[in-house]
């Protein structure tokens, strides 16, 4: 067996590279940052039509253009209206439930997007869920710097999504 050596220039999938520049980019839209406040302060799902009255300066067409594009890039899920996904948030009931500082609960798409919502937010965070093999329940706390102590031993699996499954939340 011949143990294949690459640099990480060689490793770097073009491709890839791109479809993550292009998402970097349109996170910072004023848009997307609207939804993902809004989630923080109320939850959701957010009515579409609430996201273009956020914005009375900006034509509707093109609000609505913007949440069509954030959903293809897979950065929100539009559905029936509403935006019921802006990672890491759901408004679907999910296994990992985020306390804010503040005591409100909100649940994330999964545990690496619960784990994220710290440093997000620059603010403590508890998550509760439960092991997906035992259901033994889960709680730890994280800081913006990265969980506390007793998550020593907790361990996050990432499956592979699959082939013509674009959202990692829905693919699960």
């Amino acid at each position: 067996m011949t143990l294949e050596i690459k640099t990480a220039e060689e490793l770097i999938d073009p491709v890839l590279e791109a479809r993550w520049a292009t998402r970097r980019a349109a996170r910072e839209t004023e848009v997307l940052q609207w939804i993902l406040r809004a989630f923080v302060e109320r939850g959701g799902p957010i009515p579409a039509e609430t996201v273009t009255a956020a914005f009375p300066d900006c034509q509707p067409k093109v609000i609505r253009e913007t949440l069509v594009a954030l959903d293809e890039e897979d950065l929100v899920q539009v559905r029936e209206g509403h935006v019921d996904i802006a990672y890491p948030f759901s408004a679907i009931p999910t296994p990992f439930v985020v306390r804010l500082a503040d005591g409100q609960e909100r649940y994330a798409c999964c545990a690496t997007d619960a784990l994220g919502i710290a440093p997000m937010l620059g603010r403590h965070v508890h998550i509760r869920s439960q092991c997906h093999h035992c259901r033994t329940s889960l709680e730890i706390s994280v800081d913006p710097d990265g969980p506390s102590p007793e998550a020593q031993g907790v361990m996050v699996w990432i499956g592979k999504q699959g082939a013509g499954q674009r959202r990692s939340f829905t693919s699960l």
